[in-house]
């Protein structure tokens, strides 16, 4: 039986792998960390089951779910997972315009929401001193060296910073915090990640000719996307 994973973080995959290897006779034939590339592997290649992280692919802003659908037994496994509607076949003309309205005001008012936010976050951001930046944890503000800054993560809005001994966050999606850093040192090496090139102590190869990437004495383990192997070999001289 052949299976693949979809996860797009590392320790994930690595344990589910594990209790996959040591608890069945399953041959995971590929891990990916994102959903383009699986949609091309299961193109070519059979396999039996997908290990499938229900959050990929990610956005920076989660788009709302409408279901339309004859099959009402799911609906409530629907709702479990956050979806706007529901909207069972066949649907009135009324049911539709009233979701469309409730759709369009919800996003009316997430759209303003978000805007303010992002206007609170650049304002702090924009008193930026130098080679800091400032970011919040336990509900206070720090000014963090940027270089001392090892990797930032993108994970739902937020995006999560982390020094040495730290952990940080800031309300910005991770291609506007790489603005904010704005230093030749960092390199974009996953669609969800921002490395600190000068804070990698080992480069492994990987899965699918990609890298793995150990910093500050193996605590942190991040990866390089597929789509990036090529610029990450040039600016490492691979």
């Amino acid at each position: 039986m052949k299976a693949i994973i979809v996860e797009d973080e590392f320790p994930a995959r690595k344990e589910l792998r594990y209790f996959v290897e040591n608890n069945t006779d399953i041959d995971i034939v590929g891990e990916f960390d994102n959903g383009l590339d699986v949609l091309s592997f299961i193109q070519e290649n059979n396999v039996d089951a997908i290990f499938l992280d229900i959050n990929i692919p990610k956005f920076e802003q989660k788009p709302k779910i409408v279901f339309i659908t004859a099959y009402e037994n799911y609906a409530i496994e629907a709702f479990n997972l956050d979806i706007f509607d529901y909207i069972l076949k066949p649907y009135s003309e009324e049911r539709i315009i009233s979701m469309l309205h409730k759709l369009q005001n919800a996003c009316n008012s997430d759209n303003k929401l978000e805007n303010k936010e992002k206007k609170e976050t650049k304002n702090l951001v924009s008193n930026k001193v130098s080679n800091k930046i400032s970011l919040w944890k336990d509900n206070k503000i720090y000014i963090v060296d940027i270089d001392d800054i090892y990797y930032c993560e993108a994970k739902e809005r937020y995006t999560y910073i982390y020094t040495k001994d730290e952990e940080y966050h800031i309300r910005e999606c991770i291609s506007d915090v790489e603005k904010m850093i704005n230093s030749d040192n960092f390199f974009k090496c996953h669609r969800s990640y921002l490395v600190n090139l000068l804070k990698i102590e080992e480069v492994i190869p990987w899965f699918n000719n990609t890298y793995l990437l150990k910093l500050n004495d193996e605590k942190y383990e991040i990866t390089v996307s597929r789509s990036k192997v090529k610029r990450f070999k040039e600016l490492m001289n691979i």
